[in-house]
């Protein structure tokens, strides 16, 4: 291991990998594992312990955060105790984790984003710039989040009640989208700009407005840029995603993903 910066604070029980780089004033409390080769930049907290050890530190159980390798922390972010983040995880700056998040490999956090807690992210998810999911959403593979995306949880604020969000693999939320508590976003879908959404969207659907409905499917809109279709995005996009050098569909084939079926376009008047 190494680490080169200045006033680090690093616990007793903490585990760090082969290559690992820590920037000034960072503190890791006890119970964190970080992987191989990774980086933390300045002014990090790791392993941010929950409310629990503030109101009793005598009989307060960390529970274990793990970073996974050749991931990237960038300065300010604050990951709380409890989450599990697999490897080539990344951060832009001023990012909170809450405690007990899941997050796949290959997903990125976009500064100034925000995640409440209990929240489960599949592979290869890119959540950009202030990004804010609540409590126990559920995104899966592949999802694009653009900037001020927002889910919520609670049907009745300020409540105990908990309804979360889902958002289906391969679906893109354009910027400044919202949901609704207790809405599920199916697969390959595009939710419009500045749309809220409070009802469940089929697969495949193009959806936009407030309250967003579906307009068509997403597979069938003709492409003022492209010949034919664009969307599948998978067929048009593939900088840093494991399809890039042999195609979506050879891809799938050898991982086991299902293909989604093509349509023709069709103009729309």
């Amino acid at each position: 291991m190494k680490f080169n910066g200045l006033n680090v604070r690093i616990g007793k029980q903490v585990k760090l990998g082969k290559n690992v780089e820590i920037g000034d004033d960072t503190i890791i409390y006890d119970n964190v594992t970080i992987g191989d080769n990774t980086i933390i930049s300045n002014h990090c907290i790791i392993g941010e312990p929950a409310n629990a050890y503030y109101q009793d530190r005598k009989n307060y159980q960390q529970k274990e955060t793990i970073i996974g390798e050749n991931s990237l922390i960038r300065s300010h972010t604050i990951i709380y105790a409890g989450n599990q983040l697999g490897h080539h995880f990344s951060t832009g700056h001023f990012v909170v984790l809450r405690e007990n998040n899941t997050f796949g490999n290959y997903c990125n956090v976009g500064t100034r984003s925000e995640i409440h807690g209990y929240v489960t992210v599949g592979n290869y998810a890119r959540l950009h710039s202030n990004v804010s999911l609540g409590q126990r959403t559920q995104v899966g593979n592949f999802v694009f989040l653009a900037p001020y995306v927002g889910t919520t949880d609670d049907p009745l604020p300020p409540s105990m009640i908990a309804l979360p969000s889902q958002i289906g693999d391969f679906s893109i939320l354009a910027a400044h989208v919202t949901l609704a508590p207790n809405v599920k976003i199916g697969k390959h879908c595009m939710i419009g700009l500045k749309s809220t959404v409070n009802r469940d969207i089929s697969d495949f659907s193009l959806a936009v407005g407030s309250s967003a409905r579906r307009i068509m499917d997403i597979r069938v809109m003709k492409s003022p840029h492209f010949q034919g279709n664009y969307y599948p995005w998978m067929y048009q996009f593939s900088r840093g995603l494991p399809w890039h050098e042999i195609g979506f569909d050879a891809w799938a084939m050898a991982n086991g993903v299902e293909i989604p079926p093509k349509l023709e376009p069709i103009t729309i008047s």
